[in-house]
């Protein structure tokens, strides 16, 4: 009897073995586009005149490319109200920048770029952004009481809708953790945000200890950039998660008037922008 089940399971394997054929899976590769890193961060108390805009191409997914930095490209901006132009020195690695700018809130802003025959723009409003109260730390009102979290608190005007992004960045981490926060049930009253890292090997995170480093940005946004942004962080977010929606390219605001087809990816935004450094303690 033995020998019979073990000859069934030899066949059984050898039938599985023989089965296995070496799929090949074509990956389509989609074109190559321009991409537009355009973010005019204007930080309050600053002049704000010195601005930088980055130029690359877009690669595969499994592509080889070493480099992907646009050169020789024309960049400028306007501001639609004033008719002033802010032209933007190519540095030939791919940024192109500026120490003129003059960041006026509530005023337009148009971006042109101009590369390999192609015109491609976009526009934006600077919009305003209010000052931070207080950043602090507790152990209360996250996820886990027993985890240190950061707090953030900031005024948000009366009678507007107003759109903000706040960027926390823990010194030694690979990336920042980007939040997204519309007003609508919050309108004219204190906002208050806050973040807590589990620990999570998987992720390389590890929850704050006494002595981590924390730097805070609280942006003022408009709400064609809350909705492109809010976007972008749920498909980043949901990237592990089996029942999130399924990644779908996202557009931006930089279009190819002349051939739509052909639009760059990246966004044109102008923006205020307050920050903080927090030492957990």
């Amino acid at each position: 009897m033995k020998t019979y089940i073990k000859s069934l399971i030899f066949l059984f394997t050898i039938t599985i073995i023989s089965c296995e054929d070496v799929v090949d899976i074509e990956v389509p590769t989609g074109q190559t586009r321009l991409v537009i890193e355009a973010s005019l961060d204007w930080e309050k108390g600053t002049a704000g005149n010195e601005q930088q805009i980055k130029l690359s191409t877009s690669t595969p997914y499994f592509g080889n490319v070493s480099s992907t930095e646009v050169t020789g490209a024309s960049v400028t901006v306007v501001n639609e109200n004033t008719s002033e132009i802010f032209n933007f020195t190519d540095e030939n690695n791919g940024t192109y920048t500026t120490t003129t700018f003059v960041p006026i809130a509530g005023d337009t802003y148009s971006l042109e770029v101009i590369y390999n025959g192609q015109t491609y723009s976009a526009s934006e409003t600077l919009m305003t952004v209010s000052d931070i109260n207080s950043v602090t730390q507790s152990i209360e009102g996250g996820f886990d009481d027993e985890l240190l979290e950061l707090n953030l608190y900031f005024d948000d005007p009366v009678d507007e809708e107003n759109y903000y992004l706040i960027r926390y960045y823990e010194t030694g981490d690979l990336f920042a953790s980007l939040e997204d926060v519309s007003d609508e049930f919050t309108n004219g009253n204190e906002i208050h945000d806050f973040w807590e890292k589990e620990d999570d090997e998987d992720n390389n995170e590890q929850p704050f200890l006494p002595g981590d480093v924390v730097d805070v940005s609280l942006y003022g946004i408009s709400e064609q950039y809350y909705n492109y942004i809010r976007l972008l962080i749920e498909q980043y977010d949901g990237g592990g998660n089996p029942f999130s929606s399924t990644a779908a390219e996202i557009r931006g605001n930089c279009i190819n008037p002349s051939n739509p087809s052909n639009y760059a990816f990246g966004y044109f935004r102008v923006t205020q922008v307050v920050r903080e450094t927090y030492t957990f303690q």
